[in-house]
């Protein structure tokens, strides 16, 4: 018979308030830009270090991650950052391919599965460059080293599901009523005092960055800046 091999236990993903917070601080940054191009994507060395039998869902650019990694330098091995020792030990989560993480993560993290490991060789360029970056340690044209483990992949922010959250008349469109009720619900449930004028900043500001056409109503089309789901 195979034998079983215990596997530690992966952090709790507990998404809750914490998708909310991002669908909100994705209608509040501004639309990401697609990047055409392959030329970068082959600057960047993957190898899998472990693939999970069942290796499903795939990440993809607008994915919500969950992900422990460790940075090295290439040059002479020593570490420069390791997401355990930082938020009290949990995993990070981000949205892949929007700049959230240096470039080269961004593309290394695409087409992973939870449970998988990967170690990828970024060169400077789609790192910290001819800048480097002092605070993080990281000297000027450093090729930097990662150890990744994927625990989770999730609909991100900008996905149709989040969309059809808000959209409670299901016309495809955001009113200011709409976004300002969804405002309103997460405001109650993370409980924190706020001015009385919060509301109405934070309502204007999303439609300024996201009503493109003015017309006072954030499309699906607007609204899905990712482009990874059909709205």
């Amino acid at each position: 018979p195979a034998r079983t091999v215990p596997r530690r236990r992966p952090p709790r993903n507990d998404m809750g308030p914490g998708l909310t917070l991002l669908l909100l601080l994705a209608l509040l940054a501004s639309p990401a830009q697609a990047e055409g191009g392959t030329a970068a994507v082959e600057e960047v060395k993957i190898e899998v270090l472990h693939l999970p039998e069942v290796c499903s869902p795939k990440s993809k650019k607008g994915d919500l991650l969950n992900a422990h990694y460790d940075g090295f330098l290439a040059s002479d091995g020593s570490k420069f950052y390791c997401s355990r020792t930082q938020n009290e030990g949990h995993p990070k989560w981000f949205v892949l391919g929007v700049g959230q993480v240096i470039k080269g993560l961004d593309i290394a993290m695409m087409n992973m599965c939870p449970g998988e490991k990967r170690k990828v060789i970024i060169p400077p360029s789609l790192a910290y460059g001819q800048q480097g970056y002092a605070q993080g340690k990281i000297p000027p044209n450093a090729t930097l080293i990662f150890e990744i483990e994927l625990y989770a992949v999730n609909k991100g922010p900008r996905s149709v599901e989040a969309f059809n959250q808000i959209d409670k008349d299901s016309d495809k469109k955001l009113s200011q009523l709409e976004i300002s009720q969804y405002l309103k619900e997460e405001f109650a449930r993370d409980g924190k005092k706020r001015h009385p004028s919060a509301h109405d900043e934070i309502l204007a500001d999303i439609f300024k960055k996201n009503d493109h056409d003015g017309d006072g109503f954030i499309s699906a089309k607007e609204y899905n800046v990712y482009q990874h789901d059909e709205l």
